[in-house]
């Protein structure tokens, strides 16, 4: 059945739309496309949503259905970016080959390598019209897999677990812990509501820089000290939040909730983005941010992480104004969450508490990206946290939507 491109009221799955114009792509993307020729998760992930369709800019083109009026629209983004796919996929064949013969085995090649395929793909072109691209191959896999830039989880561990060390570490993890003084609940910022009132139009770096200034991120943190208060938010599963262990080991499937982890686990699960010359650094830094406000080192991190706190309100059912009207908008939107809230009995019980626990699964997710960017060195600019916090959602729900996609095409087989 052909549905008019001009009805305003129809639309169609997003990942319907996505796979059929991949589909006219052909064989030139097939390794960015699973065994079924529709794009990976990873390339949706990595390259589509941020590099070609762009969400944040068209944002008629993020949600699971979109509207027939914007179905071609859609289409022309990925067919134009057809040419940029098909070398990025030839220099990503390109890499791995590399890679292997480099013997190299550290990270997913998906994670590490897509994007900066895509960055190849328009400074060279197709590597086969590229006479040196063995070079600028075996150049990407050194600059990615430098080892004076990156730590190891095998160093990591190396460092956490020797004696010696372990003991002076230990100590200053209780030490960091006794002189923490709690900031106390304090009324919510006003500037913080004002901030998020505009920010998604027209972020005021004026205002986002007073909001660092006076402190708002730390003494918005007071009310994490009351028991279940952080729990409440998703951050933890005890009570009240309580000091962290050193730790030795870690199971990216099995990793606790962000303020739950060991100093170790917080690590291992950010492995990839740490940078620093040796892992005392790196180590030392770490336990001291688990004792600040927030467990986060920056100020403008832990500003964000209270705005991430109020903006997210209306996705528990709050009264939501600006930025959390547009972000509870996005995730009404959405066709899985609303089968969810009509059939939850026809939904599998954890993806049924995934949604109704929206909120703590995003305040998740915002905190990871702000450690992360903390381990980066990256700054936090007023102009970017739409971004941020639109980006956190959108992440959220791609998460859950292939889960509920997994978990339907289990029960039909």
């Amino acid at each position: 059945m052909t549905v008019s491109s001009t009805d305003p009221d129809v639309t169609l799955p997003r990942g319907m739309v996505i796979a059929e114009a991949w589909a006219e792509l052909g064989d030139a993307v097939a390794p960015l496309s699973n065994p079924s020729g529709r794009p990976l998760t990873r390339t949706v992930k990595l390259l589509l949503d941020p590099l070609v369709l762009r969400p944040v800019q068209n944002p008629h083109l993020a949600s699971g259905a979109v509207a027939t009026a914007h179905v071609d629209e859609l289409r022309a983004a990925i067919t134009a970016a057809g040419p940029a796919l098909a070398a990025t996929a030839a220099w990503f064949v390109l890499l791995k080959k590399t890679r292997r013969q480099e013997g190299i085995t550290d990270g997913h090649p998906q994670d590490l390598y897509f994007q900066h395929c895509y960055e190849l793909a328009h400074q060279h072109g197709h590597p086969a019209d590229v006479p040196n691209a063995g070079s600028v191959a075996a150049g990407s896999i050194a600059e990615i897999h430098a080892p004076a830039a990156r730590l190891t989880v095998a160093e990591l561990r190396r460092f956490v677990t020797d004696p010696g060390r372990r003991t002076e570490l230990t100590r200053l993890l209780d030490t960091a812990w006794a002189a923490q003084r709690g900031a106390g609940a304090e009324p919510a910022d006003a500037g913080v509501t004002g901030f998020l009132a505009t920010c998604a139009t027209d972020p005021d770096p004026g205002l986002f820089a007073s909001l660092v200034a006076r402190a708002a991120g730390t003494r918005g943190a007071g009310d994490l000290e009351r028991p279940g208060v952080a729990r409440g938010y998703g951050l933890t599963d005890r009570p009240r939040l309580a000091p962290p262990r050193l730790g030795d080991s870690a199971s990216k499937q099995l990793l606790p909730k962000p303020l739950d982890r060991s100093v170790f686990e917080r690590l291992f699960a950010a492995i990839r983005q740490v940078v620093a010359d040796d892992p005392d650094t790196v180590v030392r830094k770490e336990i001291h941010r688990t004792a600040q406000p927030w467990q986060l080192a920056e100020e403008a991190s832990r500003v964000v992480m209270v705005l991430g706190r109020e903006a997210s309100a209306g996705l528990a059912g709050e009264e939501a104004t600006g930025t959390g009207a547009r972000l509870r908008s996005r995730w009404a939107r959405e066709a899985y969450v609303r089968r969810v809230l009509r059939m939850p009995s026809a939904v599998p019980d954890d993806l049924r508490a995934d949604v109704h626990g929206v909120r703590g699964a995003y305040l998740r997710r915002l905190w990871v990206r702000l450690h992360g960017k903390e381990l980066r060195h990256e700054p936090l600019a007023a102009v970017e946290l739409w971004s941020v916090l639109d980006g956190v959602l959108r992440s959220v729900i791609m998460d859950q939507r292939d889960r509920l996609r997994s978990a339907l095409e289990r029960a039909a087989r």
